[in-house]
């Protein structure tokens, strides 16, 4: 009814991405239908519920990193501005989508309040094109929580234990053999979960933290009580920043999830490199250069 092309991700995936393409006119027409179909939702699952005031249609958009800047403008005056003309509330993520450069943007108001809003947006992305090449964010699969038990890998169906395939088992089983990693700017990895993970980086990252948090007697390879070293590596400064994060948010994920101290030096000058010192059991130092690296 729009005229425009609609294309839903696949539907395995705790998020599906809805990509509407044509002319602007088209893009606009389907918007205000998506709108109102959300609304009519919302209208029909509160005739069952007690609440008494309606929530607002909520939509998120995916926007290239780089156009976000023209979005908020100088100081917030432009989200200032289509916040106030629209009467939508829109909020830009602060971090990007998970291995992507793309961030989402929350739009929530009623349907007409989106519509001119969502007409705004383009309006400013059209005449702020994207710098450089954008990796786009495509939503992983939902992934069930795994436990580890006896070196044999099993995730939760119901009430029951299910044994894992093998490449899980065989991912616990090297992790608990404590490799150091390849520093960054090494190409060839000493740790063989870099070239497992693949595409499955956060579900490792999940399933990792999932056995540094198991009893040590489930598993002998992270034992609390060996003896602690300490680990340099060098990180090129135009990295540093993702792996600090905001205000400090992603290095103190990684403490915490490690279990390791870690010091990041000041910059010298003159010097395009920052050093870091990792301390802690071999357990808790290769755990945290894998999540360096992987950040």
């Amino acid at each position: 009814q729009s005229g425009a092309r609609i294309n839903i991700s696949e539907g395995n995936c705790p998020e599906r991405i809805v990509t509407i393409t044509g002319p602007t006119d088209a893009i606009f027409k389907a918007f205000a239908m998506i709108a109102y179909k959300f609304e009519e939702d919302i209208t029909n699952s509160m005739s069952n519920s007690t609440a008494t005031s309606k929530p607002p249609v909520t939509l998120r958009l995916v926007v290239p990193a780089s156009q976000c800047g023209s979005l908020i403008g100088k100081g917030g005056s432009k989200i200032k501005e289509i916040r106030e003309s629209t009467g939508a509330q829109v909020q830009v993520a602060g971090d990007m989508l998970p291995n992507s450069t793309e961030r989402a943007v929350t739009i929530s108001g009623t349907p007409d309040a989106i519509i001119q809003c969502v007409k705004q947006i383009c309006v400013v992305m059209l005449e702020s094109p994207p710098k450089g090449a954008t990796i786009p964010y495509r939503p992983k699969p939902a992934s069930t929580p795994v436990i580890f038990a006896g070196g044999q890998a099993y995730t939760i169906q119901g009430q029951y234990a299910i044994p894992h395939p093998d490449q899980l088992t065989k991912l616990h089983q090297l992790a608990m053999q404590q490799t150091p990693f390849t520093p960054l700017g090494q190409t060839t990895p000493a740790f063989p979960v870099l070239t497992v993970a693949g595409k499955q980086r956060s579900s490792i990252v999940l399933l990792l933290q999932a056995v540094i948090t198991v009893s040590p007697c489930i598993c002998p390879g992270l034992d609390a009580s060996a003896p602690a070293s300490t680990h340099e590596l060098t990180i090129p400064n135009d990295l540093i920043g993702c792996i600090i994060g905001r205000q400090g948010t992603k290095i103190n994920e990684i403490r915490q999830m490690s279990g390791a101290q870690i010091k990041i030096a000041n910059a010298t000058e003159g010097s395009s490199e920052r050093q870091i010192t990792i301390t802690g059991t071999p357990a808790n130092i290769s755990l945290a250069q894998y999540l360096i690296n992987a950040r």
